[in-house]
């Protein structure tokens, strides 16, 4: 009985969200009783094991065939299916990515067990695990709990939980080399599917500044570009700022945009709509600027401040100057 956290890599390098897995899993494990395990699949994994075996786990499986040199969702699946029983897992995490999507459906099927993607949280009682998923693009919170025989299946949501919450440790790492025909393997590896190009990278950004209709017009946008450069910030902006073209799409956050997980998220002017708040609920600090003491981003803010954007936030430039 354990916990099993796949963990997905591309050419030695681990995914972002494969650290969210890990830490999630540790979470879980800690208050279930449960060991964790992670398991790595590819060819020539020997660095990158060592990279996952520095956490607290009770151990790493390196899942190497030269037919998981390049990704399948067949192959995939059948490697899967001979670890999870050799880890006799109760429970196996999954980052919610694009190859998740692709072959998790598929394994659940053919384990006869049902998958829960895209879970944005969990709690745990008597040692039984209930996750939570989003409904009608964020606008309500649904609890959903297993029933039968495990394994029992989730993938979970970016920005879900803290990659850096993950405990440090020394774990054994163990080569398992699945029994994989090439018969199995129905298809041919293709082209990697890749993310249209972006200027930005939101979710790498330790400090993001973001604004909301509250700016009123484009024309104060250079108000917060100059927070944003006094506090070392990314800037980024809510859907109606980006709708409006104020600034690009790759910079919204939000269900529609993108899912971010900062050291401290500064919110001005944004009243928070669910839609942003999805996209944001991962931020370990939340600062919020807004004149309506009743705008809901103050319900996720560790520090509110009730006021007109226009006098707060030129007051906090000249303050973080003299810091400086």
């Amino acid at each position: 009985m354990s916990i099993l956290a796949v963990l997905e890599q591309r050419g030695g390098a681990l995914h972002r969200m494969s650290l969210e897995t890990l830490a999630a899993a540790q979470q879980i494990g800690r208050e279930t009783n449960q060991p964790v395990h992670a398991a790595l699949l590819g060819h020539g994994l020997d660095a990158v094991a060592a990279e996952v075996a520095a956490n607290q786990l009770a151990g790493v499986y390196r899942v190497e065939h030269e037919l998981l040199r390049e990704y399948t969702a067949d192959a995939t699946c059948v490697a899967l299916a001979q670890v999870i029983a050799k880890a006799s897992a109760t429970l196996v995490l999954f980052p919610h990515t694009y190859q998740v999507r692709d072959y998790a459906p598929k394994l659940a099927t053919a384990l006869g067990r049902v998958l829960l993607s895209d879970a944005v949280g969990h709690h745990s009682e008597s040692g039984r695990v209930t996750f939570t998923r989003q409904l009608f693009q964020g606008k309500l919170n649904a609890d959903f709990s297993f029933a039968g025989e495990p394994p029992f299946l989730a993938s979970l949501q970016a920005g879900a939980y803290r990659g850096d919450a993950r405990e440090s440790g020394t774990a054994p790492v163990e080569l398992f080399e699945p029994a994989i025909d090439a018969a199995q393997v129905r298809v041919k590896p293709g082209e990697l599917f890749r993310e249209s190009a972006r200027a930005v990278d939101l979710t790498a950004a330790d400090i993001i500044v973001s604004v909301g209709r509250g700016i009123k017009e484009p024309e104060n946008l250079p108000l917060i570009e100059k927070l944003a450069q006094a506090l070392g910030a990314e800037m980024a902006a809510s859907r109606p700022i980006c709708d409006n073209g104020w600034m690009p799409m790759e910079r919204q956050v939000g269900s529609s945009g993108q899912t971010v997980a900062p050291k401290m998220y500064v919110a001005v002017g944004i009243s928070g709509a669910i839609q942003h708040l999805v996209g944001m609920k991962g931020s370990k600090t939340v600062v919020a600027i807004n004149k309506d003491p009743e705008a809901p981003i103050f319900e996720v803010a560790d520090y509110g401040i009730v006021g007109d954007l226009f006098q707060v936030v030129p007051a906090l430039i000249e303050a973080l100057e003299k810091v400086k």
